[in-house]
């Protein structure tokens, strides 16, 4: 079915004409599809990760190595979702990760997309160096690697978009690292918890 923006278009929760590739710290939620448990479980308010939840550490741990103008604050893996406080540093150099893919989009590849559709290739994606990128490409990179293990190859591990917020303050950053550190303690009352929604 062609795309048809009344039918097909989705309503964005990022701030209207913010740039999320400005400099500043970020507070992001990340859920598993359809909020399966997939990354580990939670005893006596701590959390064990299993194999796909240590995969989701170790990529959001590489993520800070992968593009150099972020830093990683306080984080946590759940049993079905990810809490970050994630910090832009434009003064820190790039690597030029752009999040569309682990290949960026080279004149090459856009050549032929050009040839095999008859026009310019649209440029998709967030934009490089953005919260968006970071969010695409590490939602790529877990996806791959999980659906590996779990034989899996095409299929959804995220849910479309994410939840953010701009961090306002040190009181607010505060608050969030408590937030984040006691979420496992928490869990029996979190919203993301699937037994909740039964």
């Amino acid at each position: 079915m062609p795309f048809n923006p009344d039918i097909h278009h989705r309503r964005s929760i990022r701030l209207k004409d913010y740039d999320y590739s400005s400099a500043g710290a970020y507070f992001v939620t990340l859920c598993v599809l359809n909020r399966e448990c997939i990354f580990g479980e939670v005893t006596d308010g701590v959390i064990m990760l299993n194999h796909p939840g240590e995969i989701v550490q170790a990529e959001w741990l590489k993520s800070a190595e992968i593009r150099k103008e972020i830093e990683l604050d306080a984080f946590i893996v759940m049993p079905n979702h990810l809490h970050g406080i994630i910090v832009i540093d434009h003064a820190l150099p790039s690597v030029g990760a752009t999040g569309g893919s682990p290949y960026g989009r080279s004149p090459q590849i856009n050549h032929i997309r050009q040839r095999a559709t008859g026009r310019s290739p649209r440029q998709p994606g967030p934009s490089p160096r953005s919260l968006g990128a970071l969010v695409a490409g590490f939602k790529s990179a877990t996806t791959i690697r999980i659906n590996e293990i779990r034989q899996n190859s095409g299929c959804p591990l995220w849910q479309r978009n994410y939840y953010e917020r701009v961090i306002r303050d040190e009181r607010e950053l505060e608050r969030l690292r408590d937030y984040i550190t006691g979420n496992p303690a928490k869990w029996a009352e979190d919203r993301e918890n699937p037994v909740l929604h039964l």
